[in-house]
Formats: structure tokens, sequence, C-alpha cells
């Protein structure tokens, strides 16, 4: 069974247990964390079902582990011939979930 979420404008395939590196959340560490944005769920039995944009009933619940920085990138720029050049470095910070459970949500139907 996996599922596939969107958080910080980026996608995700997960399962239960799994340790994933999102964008930093303002959630503390030992936090329970859902996410609603479930673009893809499959289960066990093969089945696949894919939202327009979002499956409205499916949630992946995951726990705060860490928070962290990534590795320092670089960014140059230049301009040959003009005596141009920039250098500036950054790291990028990061919350480490680990997948707790993908389970379907209560949805109240009015």
């Amino acid at each position: 069974m996996y599922a596939i979420f969107d958080i910080g404008g980026k996608q995700y395939r997960v399962t239960v247990n799994d340790l994933v590196d999102v964008e930093k959340l303002d959630a503390p560490v030992g936090d329970r964390v859902e996410l609603n944005d479930v673009l893809l769920f499959a289960g066990d039995d093969g089945n696949v079902r894919a939202g327009s944009p979002y499956l409205e009933d499916i949630a992946v619940v995951g726990q705060v582990v860490e928070h962290g920085k990534d590795k320092k990138i670089i960014v140059f720029k230049s301009k040959r011939r003009k005596g141009y050049r920039r250098k500036h470095g950054h790291r990028q910070q990061y919350t480490r979930l680990r997948i707790e459970e993908i389970r379907r949500k209560d949805v109240a139907v009015a």
C-alpha cells in the first residue's frame, strides 16, 4: 500500500514507516501531522485510486521526527568580460516525518 501526496509544491510517494524530508513545518518534534493533499492511493489488493486533483477521503498521517538543514548549495552569478561576480550560499530547512498510517478520513456527507 502506498500513497502520493503533495506538500510544499513537491510530490512524495510514501508507504507506512517511511522517513521523508519535506519543507519546514511549524510543528514541534513528536507532533502528529495529517496531510490531506493526497493525489493517488494504491491499496494492497491492487486497487489504484487517483484524485482530480485530490482524494477527499484519504489522509496520510506522520509524526515529526526532527527539524534540520540540508547541505549548503552555492549560487554563483557572473557576466563575462564585465567584472560582475556574485557568490551566495543557501541551506534549506526541512522537517523529517515518519509516516505512521495511510487512512480513510471520516467524511460527513450533508
